[in-house]
């Protein structure tokens, strides 16, 4: 069979969607687990990359983050991994409707195009904002980015395909 299978009678877009989010919740448990096992190896630090994201998508939309000082920071640490978590189960739905379609790639293939499509909702909104720049990355940078996004991309499709086969 090719790349496009049969659909599955009984599941709607709806059902795919929700079975989506849940395989890009499984996705991004795996990318947060590639992360902290890295950080815990090399002895990295957390990046800020995230928080300052919210500080300027919040600055775009003319609102503010609420609190000073410490409490703003705090509030700011906790919606930063939020809008990863959102990113996350955003492609997982994705997925999940693209097998709605019947889309069905090799695991291979749809294990790299999830982490292709993961990477750039996480990294293009960054990228458009200034917060970072791809262009500048080393390659240990790359590499960091990479083989997490990798994995949520093979967990989420994995997730998907054994969803579509039970």
């Amino acid at each position: 069979m090719g790349v496009f299978g049969k659909g599955r009678r009984g599941i709607g877009a709806a059902g795919w969607a929700l079975r989506g989010a849940a395989a890009g919740a499984a996705g991004t448990t795996a990318l947060n687990a590639v992360t902290y096992l890295d950080m815990a190896g090399r002895g990295r630090g957390t990046s800020s990359t995230p928080e300052r994201t919210v500080e300027a998508l919040a600055r775009k939309a003319h609102l503010s983050i609420p609190g000073e000082g410490e409490t703003r920071e705090n509030r700011l640490q906790g919606l930063g991994p939020l809008t990863g978590i959102a990113a996350g189960v955003g492609v997982g739905v994705l997925a999940g409707l693209g097998r709605a379609a019947g889309f069905r790639p090799p695991v291979w293939l749809g294990g790299v195009a999830a982490g292709l499509a993961a990477m750039i909702g996480s990294n293009g909104p960054m990228t458009v904002l200034g917060i970072t720049d791809p262009r500048t990355w080393s390659t240990t940078d790359w590499i960091s980015d990479v083989v997490p996004h990798l994995a949520y991309g093979f967990a989420t499709h994995s997730t998907l395909a054994a969803l579509d086969r039970a």
